[in-house]
């Protein structure tokens, strides 16, 4: 349903703080799928009606030298999953179609992002949604078949951007190994 039809409106959905951006450089040798890093941006929104939501864009390719040069760099989806996937969680995982991403600006570990997110498949309400906001960096995970330890996951990862700053966050939970900034 669209804004019209009483459906939850894009003007509910107001940027809240705490929204996090993060690495995953993955593979899967079983179905020959090559290693790609990608970018995941969580924004998290005020509660709406008293529950929690949120904006996931996922599976992003952002071409960056680095992490820490993140400025400029733009994404656009024309096709959920064509790469990148846009969903809204609130009361269920609502997905859109289209998804457009600029990094506007950068500070150290955050950076500050334009999202615009079009064509409701699952009926959320809003046809399309904006929200700018500041996301703080959470790491990159490594999660390769082949990288048996950090030493030989941070030096795959320096193949797909620049891993100076990053360090091991020990006993990570899971398969992935994560790297942060160093302290």
């Amino acid at each position: 349903m669209g804004d019209d039809e009483g459906g939850l409106q894009a003007r509910d959905l107001v940027p809240a703080a705490g929204g996090e951006w993060h690495g995953l450089l993955f593979d899967n040798q079983a179905v020959g799928l090559p290693p790609a890093l990608t970018w995941t941006l969580r924004i998290p929104f005020e509660p709406v009606g008293g529950s929690p939501a949120a904006l996931d864009v996922e599976w992003l390719v952002l071409d960056a030298p680095s992490w820490r040069a993140m400025r400029g760099v733009t994404c656009e989806s024309a096709a959920f999953a064509e790469p990148a996937e846009a969903s809204v969680h609130h009361h269920g995982h609502h997905r859109y179609d289209r998804v457009s991403v600029r990094v506007l600006d950068q500070d150290g570990p955050r950076i500050r992002v334009a999202v615009t997110a079009a064509g409701d498949l699952d009926g959320l309400g809003p046809a399309s949604l904006a929200a700018e906001t500041w996301l703080d960096f959470a790491g990159i995970r490594v999660q390769l078949g082949d990288a048996g330890d950090a030493a030989a996951a941070l030096a795959r990862l320096g193949a797909f951007t620049d891993v100076d700053g990053l360090a091991e966050l020990p006993g990570a939970p899971g398969v992935a190994f994560h790297f942060v900034p160093a302290a």
